[in-house]
């Protein structure tokens, strides 16, 4: 990411709407909204930490309530809400704090949800190579409350659902049970 332009950019737009960018207020601001947008906009690498499943665990692995906020690519507002994760193992289990750090890892970009939903999906499915997966986020989108419609508190379902999760409906039901 360019910080400069970035923060030249910021600068730009403080003028066009009106601002004074040099105010004592506003003289550091383009620099501050600039490495905000960076923060949030640079995923962390995940690197998956799996092993052997020795035992044989043939349940599913729910790990749910995982917060996450992302920036919607249509406005640059945010949205937040909670991720739930599942995934029926096969052969390998994993750490399952990678399963949060896959959540982070997608929301920080530009996003919509949809999208996003998919590729964690798509990511633990890769990766596990798992009998089934299962995931549902959940979200409040600052573009629906603060603007448009301006209704606070609605929130956005999605899921994705690949496998056994998708084609036996008792293991579908299993994993919505869990996460509600």
């Amino acid at each position: 990411m360019d910080l400069d332009a970035a923060a030249k950019a910021v600068q730009q737009l403080l003028v066009a709407l009106g601002e004074d960018p040099t105010s004592d207020h506003l003289q550091r601001t383009p620099e501050r909204v600039a490495k905000a947008f960076q923060e949030m906009l640079t995923p962390a690498d995940v690197d998956p930490t799996t092993f052997p499943n020795d035992e044989g665990y043939d349940e599913l692995v729910v790990v749910r309530d995982i917060p996450f906020h992302s920036l919607c690519e249509h406005h640059l507002l945010p949205f937040v809400g909670k991720a739930h994760l599942a995934y029926l193992p096969k052969d390998r289990i994993v750490g399952l704090s990678k399963l949060a750090r896959v959540v982070e890892h997608f929301s920080r970009a530009l996003q919509v949800q949809e999208r996003m939903t998919q590729q964690i999906a798509a990511w633990l499915e890769e990766r596990l190579a798992p009998r089934g997966v299962g995931v549902v986020l959940e979200a409040e989108h600052m573009c629906m409350r603060l603007r448009g419609a301006r209704v606070p508190g609605t929130m956005t379902v999605t899921s994705a659902l690949r496998g056994t999760l998708r084609d036996d409906a008792r293991t579908r039901g299993e994993f919505l049970d869990l996460v509600r």
